[in-house]
């Protein structure tokens, strides 16, 4: 049997103090065509051996606030259910959701 490889690749268009300016990204598997444009990204990565979570956070300075908060409490949603597909426990699944709408709740009430 032949395994499957695909391939993720972002690139990181740095401005003048190093700092990120353009992030796109594509997959050899994806459904479109080219590289797509993103303002934040976030990748964890699990050390199976030194058994630590490593990351790499990345956002342009044309990510407004507004936007990352959205782009958060979506990340806390997936989270939960990633979390719950891969543990299949929904008591805590539902805890990480809730936390999720209370953090929405809390960026809104900012807002006014």
């Amino acid at each position: 049997m032949t395994e499957k490889i695909s391939e993720i690749k972002f690139t990181v268009e740095l401005d003048d103090k190093n700092l990120p300016k353009k992030i796109k990204w594509n997959a050899s598997d994806a459904n479109f065509d080219g590289e797509k444009e993103c303002k934040s990204m976030q990748i964890s990565v699990w050390d199976k051996e030194e058994k630590v979570t490593m990351g790499i956070d990345l956002w342009t300075n044309e990510m407004i606030v507004e936007d990352m908060n959205i782009h958060f409490y979506q990340i806390f949603k997936k989270m939960a259910d990633t979390y719950l597909r891969s543990t299949s426990n929904n008591d805590i699944s539902k805890m990480i959701k809730n936390f999720a709408d209370d953090f929405a709740k809390r960026c809104n009430e900012g807002k006014k």
